[in-house]
């Protein structure tokens, strides 16, 4: 058995970044970075938006390169899945491997949904969350003309975007009314579908999958709700991630939907935090409510907060969350949480095809969705971060 001071279980975004605030704080004991994939850390949001489409090589993904880690001494277990966690003895089981750790971090993020409908079982219905996933889907659009995309959420639209502009044939299905409509408002619900719809995607609202079949040439069939029918060469679901905890939910860690943690980002297990996707947390800007935030800036806030409280500095999590898509030549950058407001007012931008959406409750400032609207984001989000609570609207 391999004993480590600090166990950071998932290699991705939340984890790497807490290896390197600790060595950048002077922390001088021994980490491990565990990965289920065998790459160095890398970031993912990229892979929905320029690695799918060819702009970006997956070189210029990597968080930092090979000698970085081995001259910051992080050991790096890639390919391997921690399974077993036992909060007694303070160790994990990996493979065949047992390594004890003083502190552990748990960032090993979440998986995408498998679509349940019936007949998709067994079937080869992509979905995008790793690069494996992305290599997977460019291949096939090498080969397909004819995509099924269902969800529409950021992952969904952002691969419709990505596949029509190399000049695939795109069916976009989502089971509510409106796309977005979990993190955004009607206004911008409505822009994104029309948008979508202009450039040439079938984007169809208020509909499921009910059936799905795959013919002997290896054509899909989607039997939807309404009694329509859709004929793919892919498939392709974005509906969401289960986080990824079910080790510490066995090791007794209090989980619902992900891994509940404290303003420290502590879970209920002695030594063992939690952050970035699978983290559920109380957020002021969710009017206390437990959530998880999926994005880059909650697992480098968080990734944060646990350097730092290792290290015997101890901060509390309490950002101002936001969050980013890319879709054609749509920057969309959302500040706050739009949730519980009760009026949402869109203003124009500086440019042509810019503008935002302000969303207030009792007259303050709570969120905003700015498309193409850089500057309008950066003095709204500095507005809400510097703000005791919700800003006041103007």
């Amino acid at each position: 058995m391999k004993d480590y001071d600090i166990v950071i279980v998932g290699a991705g975004h939340a984890g790497a970044q807490v290896a390197l605030h600790l060595r950048e704080l002077g922390f001088g004991g021994s980490i491990a970075l565990v990965g289920g994939e065998p790459h160095l850390p890398y970031q993912r949001p990229p892979l929905s938006k320029d690695y799918l489409t060819g702009a970006l090589p997956f070189d210029r993904l990597l968080l930092r390169q090979p000698a970085f880690w081995q001259e910051h001494a992080v050991d790096l277990l890639l390919g391997h899945e921690v399974s077993i966690v036992n909060p007694l003895s303070k160790t994990v089981i990996c493979g065949d491997d047992l390594i004890g750790y003083g502190r552990m971090v748990w960032a090993a993020g979440g998986t995408p949904r498998a679509l349940r409908c019936p007949g998709a079982q067994g079937l080869p219905v992509l979905t995008l969350r790793s690069r494996a996933d992305a290599d997977r889907l460019i291949a096939t659009a090498r080969q397909s003309s004819r995509f099924l995309v269902v969800g529409g959420g950021y992952i969904g639209l952002e691969v419709a975007a990505a596949l029509i502009g190399q000049g695939k044939s795109v069916t976009l299905l989502e089971a509510s009314e409106r796309v977005l409509s979990r993190v955004a408002g009607a206004y911008l619900s409505r822009f994104y579908e029309a948008e979508h719809r202009r450039r040439g995607v079938d984007l169809r609202t208020g509909v499921q999958v009910l059936h799905l079949e795959r013919s002997e040439d290896g054509i899909y069939c989607a039997t939807l709700t309404d009694g329509a029918r859709v004929h793919a060469d892919a498939v392709i679901a974005g509906i969401g991630i289960e986080p990824n905890v079910q080790p510490l939910a066995d090791a007794g860690a209090r989980c619902s939907n992900g891994v509940e943690v404290d303003s420290h980002c502590r879970t209920s297990l002695w030594d063992v935090y939690a952050i970035g996707d699978c983290a559920l947390h109380a957020n002021r800007h969710a009017a206390g409510a437990r959530v998880r935030l999926e994005s880059i800036q909650n697992a480098t806030d968080q990734a944060r907060v646990v350097a730092r409280h290792i290290h015997g500095d101890p901060i509390v999590y309490d950002a101002v969350p936001w969050f980013w898509s890319l879709q054609y030549d749509m920057r969309l950058q959302t500040v706050g949480l739009a949730i519980g407001y009760d009026e949402a007012q869109p203003t124009p931008g500086p440019a042509e095809g810019s503008f935002s959406v302000l969303y207030s409750k009792g007259g303050r400032l709570i969120a905003a969705d700015c498309v193409n609207a850089p500057a309008e984001f950066a003095r709204i989000r500095r507005m809400l971060s510097t703000a005791a609570g919700a800003a006041p609207v103007g």
